[in-house]
């Protein structure tokens, strides 16, 4: 496994607890839907629950990983553990056709046959509708595991004759404690940590020169605006419209600087309140402590509509433009 036990724990506590309990009160489904969001586990647990079911001296419901079984699912040399994936778009009825072929074949070994299927929400009529029959009448000791990330995108009818497994979004503080042991300032952990919950998309992102600068200019902003409505629109002309030229950088960029009034409400109401932003902690509570709740809402909600704005295919000078003077409306001075 690429994680051990307990790193699977404190990334899926339930639904390693839920496993375990499965096997040690031998009540085995004949498939299972593991159904999460990139970045998750999913591909670990399953490589932990199919060790574990065919382990040959598991221990307090933890497979040993050195009997002859373990070693060989981590080899990928199981003969009776087949995993399938998309064949470009979609999963193909003709690979539908082989594993059941191979599955309904007097194995070599003895004892259960495990099929996963990958991206199964790739089905294709076809090969969804075959998977479906050989679920309603699987031949011997078999289970089916089923990963997916997109859960609604799978036939009800397969969905209905699977236990779903639902795992949850890493935790924040795991995420940290990875994109730390990258060598990713605490800072830009915090930005990119509630950019996204994937941690290779986080690692990409906090290394990526675009975001440095996207979250440089987002809180150049910041500052400007409470200076004077003038600084704030130099900054929007001469650098934001200029980085953020496509649709889906301006995006990001409103998420940026809603995430830094986020930061300014949370300190508000507690200085020790964990940020997006923590390096800019002292600039932020010399706003907090000259805002208002009343105003800072109306600023989070004036990014909100500038991003709805964007989705409008409004004039974007205009749309920054008009966003200045509302985040500017009402602000106190210092």
């Amino acid at each position: 496994m690429a994680k051990n036990v307990e790193e699977l724990f404190t990334l899926q506590p339930v639904v390693m607890k839920q496993l375990q309990t499965i096997f040690d009160k031998n009540r085995l489904a004949h498939a299972y839907i593991f159904d999460g969001e990139k970045g998750t586990g999913k591909a670990d647990i399953m490589t932990f629950f199919v060790k574990l079911m065919l382990c040959e001296q598991p221990s307090g419901n933890v497979p040993c990983e050195t009997c002859r079984n373990c070693r060989r699912v981590d080899s990928g040399n199981h003969p009776n553990i087949h995993q399938i994936y998309p064949d470009g778009q979609f999963i193909k009825i003709d690979q539908m056709r082989e594993l059941i072929g191979e599955m309904k074949m007097m194995g070599v070994e003895e004892g259960r046959k495990i099929y996963v299927l990958h991206h199964a929400d790739r089905l294709n009529t076809a090969s969804a509708n075959m998977i479906l029959k050989f679920l309603e009448e699987p031949d011997g000791e078999v289970t089916a595991i089923l990963l997916t990330e997109q859960m609604q995108s799978i036939l009800p009818t397969i969905r209905s004759r699977c236990q779903h497994i639902k795992f949850q979004k890493m935790p924040r503080h795991v995420l940290l404690k990875h994109l730390q042991d990258n060598n990713i300032s605490d800072s830009m952990a915090s930005t990119v940590s509630m950019m996204t919950n994937e941690l290779e998309m986080a690692i990409f992102l906090a290394n990526d020169e675009q975001f440095a600068l996207a979250r440089k200019t987002v809180l150049k902003l910041v500052e400007a605006i409470r200076q004077n409505v003038h600084e704030a629109m130099l900054i929007a002309h001469e650098e934001w419209l200029p980085h953020f030229k496509e649709k889906g950088e301006m995006e990001q960029a409103l998420d940026l600087l809603l995430f830094a009034y986020r930061d300014i409400v949370s300190i508000k109401a507690n200085p020790e309140a964990a940020c997006t932003y923590p390096d800019m902690l002292p600039l932020f509570k010399e706003v907090a402590l000259h805002s208002t709740y009343e105003r800072l809402s109306s600023q989070m909600e004036s990014i909100l509509q500038a991003r709805a704005s964007l989705q409008r295919n409004m004039n974007r000078t205009l749309l920054i433009e008009q966003l200045m003077l509302n985040l500017q409306e009402g602000y106190t001075f210092v």
